[in-house]
């Protein structure tokens, strides 16, 4: 291995006629030299599965401080950023203000709350939609569909996480945007636009749908099926099984697939651009246009704008708000996850 690799670097740099034997002598002597250090570290008491334990080892070790440092710079080159943002900018007038207006002239008013309150509004409603039916639809698979049905619906479900988010965002525009605007918005008067919270929040909730269902199917079939066979022995029905047997013992995996799909939720921003509209204010009309944080970070990052200007800066600190509100989350999930694996183990 050692002469092939020497030869295939050395190769491009003797290809000219006078040279045409010396890679052939480096190669013979890198093969020696591998030789005779491999002989002189062959011993009675060497312990090669020992040695090659230890380097497999490195490389796993290695391989997982891989995801811990990009997150390390993740956290970094957002919060040096933010620093300089705050720099320039109150961080006073960001967190109290409740009016968005960058103005790229200056005299802008960058206060978060308008962006985090269409951030949280969208996401509740998307939740709203895709954990009572992604459960459902676990519940389902996992304790009443026969074999068969389950190899066809449960692909076909999970299909819906496969399709690109700018499909679901063309969705939200052309179709689902107008049939709550001309069916329910206008008659009620409520609001004119097909750009609203509700038109993004049931389409990015049906998109939400495969990331509750399959994460809780999965949980629900690794419960023990004495479980299940102790409860209906006992008289409880299937109904009752799942309710105070199945769904009490798999919460923790339940737990984890509604924070995955809430993550997936805040993260979203294609499906807010073309179903929710760019207004970024504070009202509780589910009909009225709104924004996300996700979606001015992209705004304020794209276009001829000084980078060093707070205009730009602040989608620095959107991130990083963004990434503690996300963090907050994970912790709570943690939190009743431990609650309730106490209690069953």
């Amino acid at each position: 291995m050692v002469a092939l690799a020497s030869w295939l670097f050395l190769r491009p740099y003797f290809a000219a006629e006078g040279t045409r034997l010396l890679p052939g002598f480096l190669v013979i002597g890198v093969a020696l030299a591998g030789l005779a250090v491999s002989t002189l570290r062959i011993t009675r008491d060497q312990r090669a599965r020992n040695i090659v334990e230890m380097v497999l080892k490195a490389i796993l070790i290695g391989c997982s401080l891989i995801a811990v440092a990009t997150t390390l710079g993740i956290v970094a080159s957002l919060l040096f950023e933010s620093i300089h943002f705050f720099q320039l900018y109150p961080a006073r007038d960001f967190f109290l203000s409740l009016t968005w207006n960058p103005q790229f002239r200056g005299g802008s008013d960058l206060g978060i709350w308008p962006l985090l309150w269409g951030t949280l509004y969208v996401s509740l409603v998307a939740l709203v939609v895709a954990v009572p039916l992604g459960l459902m639809a676990a519940i389902y698979l996992s304790e009443y569909a026969t074999n068969s049905v389950r190899a066809c619906a449960k692909p076909a479900v999970e299909m819906l996480a496969g399709i690109p988010t700018i499909v679901y965002g063309l969705f939200a525009l052309i179709t689902v945007g107008p049939l709550l605007r001309d069916w329910i918005a206008q008659p009620l008067g409520l609001g004119t636009s097909s750009s609203s919270v509700i038109t993004a929040g049931l389409v990015m909730g049906i998109m939400l749908i495969p990331f509750v269902s399959s994460l809780s199917d999965d949980i629900m079939n690794a419960v023990p099926q004495a479980m299940r066979d102790g409860s209906c022995g006992l008289g409880a029905t299937r109904s009752e099984t799942v309710r105070k047997v199945v769904l009490p013992a798999a919460l923790p995996g339940i737990v984890g697939a509604v924070l995955l799909a809430a993550s997936r939720a805040i993260g979203e921003t294609m499906i807010v651009v073309m179903g929710a509209g760019a207004a970024a204010r504070l009202g509780l009309n589910p009909f009225e246009a709104m924004t996300t944080i996700t979606v001015k970070i992209v705004s304020q990052l794209t276009g001829d704008t000084e980078f060093a200007s707070p205009e730009t800066l602040v989608a620095f600190a959107l991130g990083l708000t963004l990434f503690c509100f996300t963090l907050a989350m994970n912790v709570l999930a943690l939190i009743i996850v431990r609650k309730y694996r106490e209690q069953y183990e």
